[in-house]
């Protein structure tokens, strides 16, 4: 059994103005993957800006060298679900302020910010800040693959000393 670093908890809250593979809509639901792990989220029926606010958690055993993959899909009742699109993103920046000594920042800090480039799926800045004791961060990532849409997520982090801390 691997060291479990901690554990990452993704808050998948929306969809914005998804691509619609029905006749007037989709009915949209979120997978993430890291590696061999896969979470998902639940389907919201006939929403091109679904709200789920769920939220999906990832064991972290190392700092890992892959990102986190984000597809959304159209769940059909009959034929195989359809993809509307994918993202992803990179957590090493976030995982390596984990690791530092923050536990004296004032509450609401933006201890650093990520902006969209080329390079990664970021629709806007993301930031990464501290609120109530804890390392969160927010993005808006721009769906690949698909004509338009994005996805809202807020992350932040269970210690694998088993703390948990509250969002």
């Amino acid at each position: 059994m691997e060291n479990i670093l901690g554990l990452l908890r993704i808050r998948v809250i929306r969809g914005i103005n998804l691509a619609k593979r029905d006749v007037r809509s989709s009915d949209p639901y979120v997978i993430i993957t890291l590696g061999k792990q896969k979470v998902k989220t639940s389907a919201v029926k006939r929403n091109a800006n679904p709200e789920w606010n769920e939220e999906l958690t990832l064991s972290i055993a190392d700092i890992p060298n892959i990102p986190i993959i984000l597809r959304v899909y159209d769940r059909h009742k009959v034929t195989r679900d359809g993809e509307i699109g994918d993202a992803e993103f990179d957590i090493r920046p976030f995982l390596e302020l984990i690791a530092m000594n923050l536990d004296n920042v004032i509450d609401g800090t933006i201890i650093t910010t990520m902006k969209p480039n080329r390079e990664n799926c970021l629709a806007e800045e993301s930031y990464i800040s501290w609120e109530n004791g804890q390392i969160v961060q927010r993005m808006f990532l721009r769906l690949r693959n698909v004509e338009c849409g994005e996805v809202e997520l807020k992350l932040h982090w269970i210690d694998g000393s088993s703390r948990v801390v509250a969002s």
